[in-house]
């Protein structure tokens, strides 16, 4: 049975992972006969926002890992604790967090950092030849480490500036509806625009689910 590896960011769209997109990716996961292995860094977000008001909470502070496991219902891994070998492959779900949390690509941009174990693990599922999947802004991540060493072919669906942004940072962008997936079959990294351009919960399952078949066709024909 597929292990697959899924990294949150939190919990909430503006300041953690978007809950439709890891819900979705957890349930066609399990629909499709995998298990998972959910994990999150042990750290502070960069901050918390009301998702009322969508506005920063001053003073409020609350850790990835903690918010991470609601969403995975306590079953939860701090992301230093695992191996490449521990997985089949990995998936990010988007949100601000993987801009603000797991990187810092909402505030420098091109420029951004990516949290040392996250990169450790994404590099080290790489070098092993086991694929990737991205949604929503994660890609943008995936530009920045990897690089002009490695240009990925990726997708956030049509926004220009953060297609720009993963071109500039070394990876090429590939526009693409919502319904629909990039794959990268020569590096095994899969993208889906998800929330970046999904007006409903229905329009986001699609790619999602796409990407998921993908992942695990890219397991099982990897033997």
């Amino acid at each position: 049975m597929a292990k697959i590896g899924v990294v949150l960011s939190g919990s909430g769209v503006y300041d953690g992972s978007e809950i439709h997109e890891s819900v979705l990716t957890l349930y066609f996961l399990d629909k499709f006969g995998a298990t998972t292995v959910m994990m999150a860094p042990n750290v502070d977000q960069a901050h918390v926002v009301n998702h009322l008001t969508g506005e920063v909470s001053p003073g409020e502070r609350r850790n990835v890992l903690v918010e991470a496991a609601r969403i995975a219902r306590g079953n939860i891994k701090d992301i230093k604790s695992v191996r490449a070998t521990d997985i089949h492959a990995l998936i990010f779900p988007g949100g601000y967090g993987v801009a603000k949390n797991l990187s810092s690509f909402a505030f420098d941009g091109v420029h951004c950092k990516v949290n040392e174990d996250v990169a450790k693990l994404v590099k080290d599922v790489y070098s092993l030849g086991k694929p990737i999947g991205a949604m929503c802004i994660a890609p943008a991540m995936m530009a920045r480490i990897f690089g002009e060493a490695i240009p990925l072919e990726l997708t956030i669906g049509t926004d220009k500036e953060t297609a720009n942004a993963i071109n500039t940072m070394g990876s090429r962008h590939i526009s693409c509806t919502v319904a629909n997936i990039v794959v990268d079959s020569k590096h095994k990294v899969i993208s889906t625009p998800a929330y970046m351009l999904a007006g409903s919960i229905k329009e986001a399952a699609e790619g999602i689910e796409k990407l998921v078949k993908a992942i695990l066709d890219m397991v099982k024909n990897d033997g």
